[in-house]
């Protein structure tokens, strides 16, 4: 049949009553071509009724009625029962029909309508012609609203979920052969390309967002594996062909690596063995997620020796065999493939996508024996320069393109393919654990079916090899923030899939043998002894090699991650490499920093591979010391290092047990080292960082605090060893923790006060009063601490420092010292008239009630200081108020007589203080009557009724401060309103 129709019932539920729907399906050898259904349902995938009639009648064939097309049926009726055919169904439908049947009619009975143009009739129930294209009914429209909606949605709501699951089940179509997958990979390009966001961020110059970064480069991915379909017919891709050109030449394309165009080679002639190609390569036009697609357009598969390795199990030869300059098999007699790796591997994921599993596993044998090849030829080459290279000390790179972060994704796809072969099914493989993550999946060895089944290979094992060498390949860090970003990426999705793999002896044995060619490998491994100042950074590799090898070969480990901590583009010399082959390098001329973005990131990653190790050397000194060497040599930031002391303080002080002393001297160490490198740097954790450093030493023991406080200078300021570093190391606590006995407490003692004098020399304004504080149980050393203060007092101090250290003193039972401290302190101060509110004036206050207390000598002292550098009025009339209500020398200072009288304003001291007082009060009147608004009238009148009270303290103070109103009169008359006010008040 070529056309099916039923009725689908849906049943009740809870909420919904009974539906029923009319289903109507075409379809033609064994594809269904188009689908219609009441319920109106729209989405890429068929609906539940259609679906239901679809297994109905293929489960149920013989309960399907099977009818004639329509037009047989009617051929064997006469005029009359047409005539009763025909309006039995109008009537049937007549509002449906009617207009059209008119219409019909009206036609059929016109001789020179279009309709009698054409001899015969249509029939739908009858199947297409034997020449007629037949695919899977696809709703085009359908797919073309749903990639819109997920676009306008940029990524959020799971959107780039859906996206990624459209690309999966293009790829799915692909492998069933259908043809509809190119179909909908176009319907699906074509609303990537019309996404208004292309052109805005192309005129902002803002790079793609990372989630479409992405979608945009499995779709170019895509459309590699479709034109490279084996066997796609010629017109199909010059089809594709047109297409891709098309959406590559518009200004709006992404390009294949973010920003930057035009550093990578073409995909059918880039670098294969031979170096040799021509400068003018290195000028290439601009590239875009399609132009490896275009490129693919040129390959075909028409080879005979790659038709061979795809269709044989068995294709072996007796011995080497060369066809013209390309070798054709290995020593044993394997066939090899000697094309661009990444174009390869593109073949393979072909093959694999257009569900040609056997086939795009032989390819991968092939490729992996000619990568053999090579590693072992290159290792030849370089045993030979060896010695050359190890004394330049830098290497060229061989490798034009790297093949983890690869837009082909080659070390991936082999990978996949391979294990894909060795997948374990389990019947309930597909249920969800717990945590709602699918399991891993579980891998068995199926042996390599090559001829010779001694070899004991397995495809597993060689996943394992070929993810080892591709990611252990020494290539140039690309250019721009996408790329390199890819690579860590790519690097990490590696990793995530080898660390699903169990690790039996098999795949130890591959493991080892694969590190130790590495090691040894010259400039085609990251691993090798010399690499090439922008060499891709192989820590986060190596931090993976390092756990898996760690149980069986913990030598072969260390030896590894060791090599690996470098990071030759933050040393600062660099060598300019192999100047004769400028295109194998990046930059000829040595900069300081290669525009490296993701430098960040591949700098935890290596602090991230060190702390690894330190982890498992705990309690190994030898491992340890090489480990902290290999930090002190290669890490360049500060903060890292101190997150690695951290890391080693918390791993060597586990809350249940003992501390591990060899871990805690690393941890030490290092912590040294980060306050070396911040000393004389800004750093906003520096005061963390020093903190820190003392509970590393006070939990190492009483050697380290004496080591950290007689070598301060090297690691603190004085300000941090006096107050953060000393202060700390002499508190309870620390004494407590450390359950010292006296001969030890005193050692602690003696060497943080030789600690604060020197800081006090140093820094005198900021250390002395910690100096002081840490000197007070030796007399000796405090007597030292106050002579320096005293020596700064005149040139390197504030009046706040001192009047703190004066305060201090007197607190400390020496108000002489006090005294003289704040008699310094009064010389570097000066209080304007305005300045009623300075954050001084208590410290004024304060020294001043200290030398009255002290007796009539000492306030006669401090007078004339006060009177020199206070010209406010408020606070001058305060002073002397004070100084008159009780008799001075109250403090009782032993040896001195003290006869009990108040003092008089009349004679010194305090006269000449009074007299300043009411100058002061003369100066301040007319400096706030120089611009007085009506607003502060009454508050002034306030200020001249205080004047008064200290006028009054005079003896002729009342005559003086009535010429002084007369005075105020006469020179502010014009400000009427004002002068009124005061009359009211003084007369």
């Amino acid at each position: 049949g070529f056309h099916l129709s039923g009725t689908v019932t849906e049943p009740a539920t809870a909420t919904e009553p009974e539906v029923t729907y009319k289903v109507a399906i075409s379809f033609d050898r064994c594809k269904i071509t188009s689908v219609t259904c009441g319920c109106g349902n729209k989405d890429i995938f068929y609906c539940a009724h259609v679906v239901a009639l679809s297994l109905y009648r293929i489960r149920k064939p013989d309960q399907v009625k099977l009818r004639l097309p329509i037009s047989e049926t009617l051929f064997q009726m006469n005029r009359d029962q047409l005539q009763k055919f025909v309006q039995y169904l109008i009537t049937a439908h007549h509002t449906e029909v009617l207009p059209t049947a008119q219409k019909l009619a009206d036609e059929i009975l016109s001789s020179n309508s279009e309709i009698n143009q054409v001899h015969g009739a249509p029939d739908p129930t009858a199947g297409a012609s034997i020449d007629d294209e037949n695919c899977w009914h696809l709703d085009e429209e359908q797919v073309r609203e749903q990639v819109k909606l997920f676009l306008s949605q940029g990524g959020y709501y799971g959107s780039g979920k859906q996206l990624s699951s459209m690309f999966a089940k293009v790829r799915e179509m692909l492998r069933m052969r259908d043809s509809n997958g190119a179909r909908m990979l176009t319907l699906i390009t074509e609303q990537f390309m019309a996404d208004p966001r292309l052109s805005l961020w192309r005129q902002q110059g803002t790079g793609i967002t990372e989630k479409c970064r992405q979608l945009w480069d499995e779709l170019g991915a895509l459309w590699v594996c479709v034109v490279l379909n084996p066997h796609c017919k010629l017109e199909e891709k010059s089809c594709w062909l047109r297409q891709l050109r098309k959406w590559g030449e518009m200004d709006v394309c992404p390009l294949e690596d973010g920003n930057y165009g035009n550093e990578l080679p073409n995909i059918t002639n880039a670098l294969t063995q031979s170096s040799g190609h021509s400068q003018d390569s290195l000028a290439r036009p601009r590239r875009t997620v399609f132009t490896r697609a275009i490129e693919g357009c040129d390959l075909h598969w028409q080879d005979s020796h790659l038709q061979r390795i795809i269709s044989s199990d068995f294709y072996v030869s007796a011995s080497y065999q060369r066809e013209g300059e390309s070798l054709l098999f290995n020593s044993q007699g394997q066939p090899l493939w000697l094309e661009h790796v990444p174009t390869a591997c593109a073949r393979v994921d072909a093959l694999r996508s257009h569900g040609y599993p056997r086939e795009a596993l032989r390819l991968t044998v092939a490729i992996i024996n000619t990568l053999r090849l090579q590693q072992q030829r290159q290792l030849e080459i370089y045993k030979h320069q060896k010695k050359e290279l190890l004394q330049r000390g830098a290497t060229t790179i061989t490798n034009l393109e790297g093949w983890v972060g690869h837009p082909l994704n080659p070390i991936g796809c082999l990978f996949l393919t391979l294990t894909e072969a060795c997948r374990l099914e389990e019947e309930n493989c597909l249920e969800i654990s717990d945590a709602g993550d699918s399991k891993p999946p579980v891998y068995q060895h199926v042996p390599v079916a090559t001829s010779s089944q001694d070899s004991g290979e397995s495809y597993l094992s060689l996943a394992l090899e070929v993810a080892l060498m591709g990611m252990g390949q020494q290539r140039v860090m690309p250019e721009g923030l996408y790329a390199q970003d890819k690579v860590c990426r790519n690097e990490e999705q590696i990793i995530a899939r080898l660390q699903d793999l169990e690790l039996d002896p098999v795949l130890v044995q591959t493991l080892r043998k694969q590190c130790i060619l590495l090691l040894e490998g010259g400039p085609f491994s990251g691993l090798g002894e010399v690499i090439h100042r922008e060499s891709v950074p192989m820590h986060t590799f190596a931090k993976y090699l390092f756990s898996a090898l760690l149980p069986h070969d913990a030598d072969l480990a260390y030896k590894l991650a060791l090599r690996a901590m470098r990071l030759p583009v933050l040393e600062t010399t660099a060598p300019s490499g192999d100047v004769t082959h400028p295109h194998h390098l990046v930059s000829v001329v040595p900069s300081r920093y290669p525009r490296w973005f993701t430098l960040g990131h591949l700098e935890s990653q290596q602090c991230e591979l060190a702390s690894t190790m330190l982890t498992a050397a705990k309690g190994d000194m030898l491992r340890l010391r090489t480990v902290l060497e290999a930090i002190q040599k290669n890490i360049h930031s500060s903060s890292l290092i101190f997150k690695l002391a951290q890391d080693a303080f918390k791993i060597a002080t586990p809350a249940d047990s003992n501390s591990d002393t060899t871990l805690l001297n690393v941890a030490l160490e290092l912590g040294l080292q980060v306050m070396r490198m911040t000393l004389s740097t800004l750093n906003w954790r520096r005061r963390e960082m020093v903190r820190w450093l003392v509970t590393c030493a006070t939990e190492v023991g009483v050697r380290a605090l004496v080591s950290i406080l007689q070598s301060w200078y090297s690691l603190f300021t004085p300000t941090e060893a006096t107050s953060i570093v000393a202060a700390t190391v002499m508190s309870h606590n620390t004494i407590l923790r450390l359950s010292l006995d006296y001969p030890q407490r005193e050692e602690l003692a003696s060497c943080a006060r030789t600690l604060a004098l020197q800081c006090a020399m140093k820094d005198p304004q900021n250390c002395a009063l910690s100096a002081l504080t840490l000197c007070e149980k030796d007399h000796i050393a405090f007597e030292t601490a106050y002579q320096i203060v005293i020596d700064a007092a005149s040139t390197g101090m504030t009046y706040t420092q001192l009047f703190t250290i004066a305060r201090y003193m007197e607190h400390r039972g020496y108000p002489l010292r006090a005294f003289k401290l704040a008699s310094l302190a009064m010389t570097h101060l000066n209080l304007a008239y305005n300045q009623d509110t300075h954050p001084a004036i208590n410290d004024v206050l304060w020294a001043c009630a200290l030398s009255h207390s002290l007796g009539k000598n000492e306030l006669a002292a401090i007078i004339p200081l006060v009177v020199k550098s206070v010209h406010c009025a408020t606070v001058l009339s305060d002073i002397l108020r004070r100084c008159t209500m009780t008799a001075p020398g109250l403090a009782g200072i032993p040896g001195r007589r003290n006869s009990g009288k108040l003092m008089s304003t009349d004679k010194a001291p305090l006269r000449q203080l009074l007299d300043a007082t009411i100058s002061a009060y003369i100066n301040t009147t007319h400096s706030r009557l120089t611009h007085i608004s009506p607003r502060h009238y009454g508050e002034f009148i306030e200020f001249l009724s205080k004047a008064r009270e200290t006028f009054l303290l005079a003896q002729d103070g009342h005559i003086q401060f009535a010429q002084f109103i007369d005075n105020l009169k006469q020179i502010y008359k014009g400000k009427k309103k004002l002068m009124l006010l005061v009359r009211e008040r003084f007369g």
